[in-house]
């Protein structure tokens, strides 16, 4: 996927203003990395497909998902919480980090876009939080190994909780680990960026 063809993707499914909000939190995003490693430099020639696209395309996937906050685990940059936040204006999204850099970041990020009253910062680590209610989506990008994510987050979850969880090549084998312990309905989407990785959706994950 091209730089363009990543931009037409966003601008024909949300629209010029959503695909101009994401160009300034490139903006933001670029910037901030001069002054701490968010992203890795050699990918802000193509930030559009190899992260704001890569993250936007959860949001279809999570269609099914009631009513509820978004929480993003280990959202680092804001991907993809801060993408999500700024394509779905209707949803809250709690963007879990424990770096304080990268709070501060998110925070600047979430003032100059207007996203304060809708984005909620936890300067901690997911299994310190304690949420005042069940998640209805979580996402979590590059954080960890399935098994090790659901122990760490299953306090955060219920029945109706829908995961999409990009893992790479390694989706497959990540499902067939994590059934070993855990029980749901998973499945493997392909990513629209990169043909050989796979996104896991899962509901109903609970301890076997």
């Amino acid at each position: 996927m091209t730089e363009e063809e990543a931009r037409q993707w966003v601008r024909e499914r949300f629209g010029v203003p959503r695909e101009t909000m994401l160009q300034r939190f490139a903006a933001l995003l670029a910037a901030e990395n001069k002054r701490q490693n968010l992203i890795a430099a050699s990918t802000i020639p193509v930030i559009w497909g190899r992260h704001l696209v890569d993250s936007a395309q959860l949001l279809p996937l999570a269609r099914d998902a009631g009513e509820g906050v978004w929480v993003d685990v280990g959202s680092g940059p804001g991907l993809p919480g801060m993408v999500i936040a700024l394509l779905d204006e209707t949803r809250p999204v709690v963007l879990v980090e424990p770096r304080a850099r990268r709070i501060d970041f998110l925070r600047q990020a979430a003032e100059e876009l207007g996203l304060s009253s809708r984005v909620t910062l936890v300067a901690d680590k997911v299994e310190r939080w304690q949420p005042a209610r069940p998640a209805a989506v979580i996402s979590a990008r590059a954080v960890a190994a399935l098994p090790s994510l659901f122990h760490s987050t299953a306090h955060c979850t219920d029945s109706s909780t829908v995961w999409v969880l990009p893992k790479g090549r390694n989706a497959q084998s990540e499902v067939a680990e994590a059934r070993r312990a855990w029980q749901g309905a998973f499945h493997v989407e392909p990513s629209i960026t990169d043909a050989d990785s796979g996104i896991v959706v899962a509901q109903g994950v609970r301890a076997r």
